[in-house]
């Protein structure tokens, strides 16, 4: 018990709690990340679609890893699926809302076409009804290449190197490294941090919204694409919604595509390979295809113009409204 709570009083509390941990654990380590990866060079819209992607994807990672192993398979494919269509529909859909999305034609060229590989992968590979350490290999692989492919055009166009130090090239000296140093130890601190809380998170909001959700007899899966799923885009959808806020729309659309791929090929990867995940015939039948219209949807508007209006945010949020209520038994 928790301050004497217990019951359904004890599984909010462990929900809201679980939701907090989970977007502060994100704001850390994307802080953190995000720091380290533009001091090694990278530029602020690569670093948008990998590393500070890959952060908001880790309560995502946490919340399928320890649902599949504690719980069940269903806890974390339906974390991912409902995750990734809650990116599309509510955070990318209230990101236009708030200001129409630019989407670049290297964001065209080299992101969203892994997106789609992604989602269309995962279709194939649960299609016999399990997702075994194979599959989950084979995603790692895709995952390890869309990397190598990303950082070998980072590479190719290096971000320019800024001199913070005033002075010129005494920023370069023994202080310059010294603080150069107490940067990095911090940032590293950060993702720490971030991770620790990220783990705490994950128990609290698993544990807090199944045990709302059985009390109510919803399905693991149910629970999984609903609870947990909108849990876990916490981060996207603040970072996605600020960066919209601040002008920044190319970093809206890179954080949801990265987001979308790292899902599939890093979290259920990394599940598959620990655990076998089950995919029953009615997610076969339902769940997963919505995964792909929404994904065929977002690129179809994406292409059309080259930019999310308010009036697509609109269908967007008013789809993924549609899909919550025929998820409703």
């Amino acid at each position: 018990m928790v301050l004497g709570l217990e019951g359904f009083p004890l599984y909010v509390l462990l929900l809201a709690g679980g939701v907090c941990c989970l977007y502060g654990g994100a704001e850390l380590l994307v802080a953190g990340a995000g720091r380290l990866a533009l001091g090694l060079g990278l530029r602020a819209a690569t670093v948008g679609v990998t590393v500070v992607a890959f952060a908001t994807t880790t309560p995502e990672l946490f919340v399928s890893t320890i649902g599949a192993l504690n719980v069940s398979t269903d806890i974390g494919l339906g974390a991912i699926v409902g995750s990734n269509i809650a990116n599309i529909g509510l955070v990318l859909g209230i990101s236009a809302l708030i200001r129409p999305l630019s989407i670049s034609t290297v964001a065209m060229r080299r992101h969203v076409p892994f997106m789609v590989f992604a989602a269309f992968l995962l279709i194939a590979f649960g299609a016999n009804g399990t997702i075994g350490r194979l599959e989950g290999t084979i995603f790692l692989l895709a995952l390890s290449g869309f990397t190598a492919y990303l950082l070998y055009y980072a590479n190719a166009d290096p971000a320019p190197i800024v001199d913070d130090q005033p002075g010129g090239e005494e920023g370069t000296g023994e202080s310059g490294r010294q603080n150069g140093r107490d940067i990095a130890l911090k940032d590293v601190a950060l993702v720490v941090a971030g991770l620790v809380v990220l783990v705490v998170g994950s128990r609290w909001l698993i544990t807090g919204g199944r045990g709302i959700l059985e009390a109510m007899n919803f399905s693991d899966l149910f629970i999984g694409l609903t609870v947990l799923a909108l849990g876990t885009s916490l981060p996207e959808l603040a970072a996605s919604v600020v960066g919209a806020v601040r002008g920044e729309t190319a970093f809206s659309v890179g954080n949801v595509v990265g987001s979308n791929i790292y899902n599939i090929l890093a979290v259920l990867g990394i599940v598959a390979v620990i655990v076998p995940i089950s995919v029953e015939a009615s997610t076969l039948r339902f769940e997963l295809p919505m995964l792909v219209a929404f994904t065929v949807l977002l690129v179809a508007m994406m292409a059309y113009g080259r930019k999310l209006t308010r009036f697509d945010g609109a269908i967007l949020v008013s789809c993924y409204a549609g899909f919550v209520y025929l998820l409703l038994p």
